[in-house]
């Protein structure tokens, strides 16, 4: 299933140097969560594929207590290739895979 929406990108408030995350919509991370393969991934990881611009990687989304939602890693290499910074809107495509 591909799923397409916008998000902000911010830094990890643990590591504030090296990681960049945007939050699923929460409709999108509740679809997500019931059609996940058990027994899920390290963390409760489930395996992704996300598009950026011209930009397309694996990864996976990881549930976040805190935001009550999945969050996804925004990789350095895309932000620079994209000409993207913290703080900036995005539009993404992701697909569970």
């Amino acid at each position: 299933m591909t799923y397409r929406f916008s998000a902000d990108l911010y830094l990890w408030d643990a590591r504030t140097d090296s990681w960049v995350f945007v939050n699923l919509p929460e409709d999108i991370a509740d679809e997500i969560e019931d059609a996940a393969p058990e027994p899920r991934r390290g963390f409760g990881a489930v395996k992704v594929e996300v598009t950026v611009g011209g930009t397309t990687w694996r990864t996976s989304v990881f549930p976040s207590k805190e935001a009550a939602t999945f969050v996804v890693p925004i990789k350095r290499a895309v932000l620079k290739a994209e000409g993207l910074t913290v703080g900036d809107r995005v539009k993404l495509a992701l697909t569970t895979v």
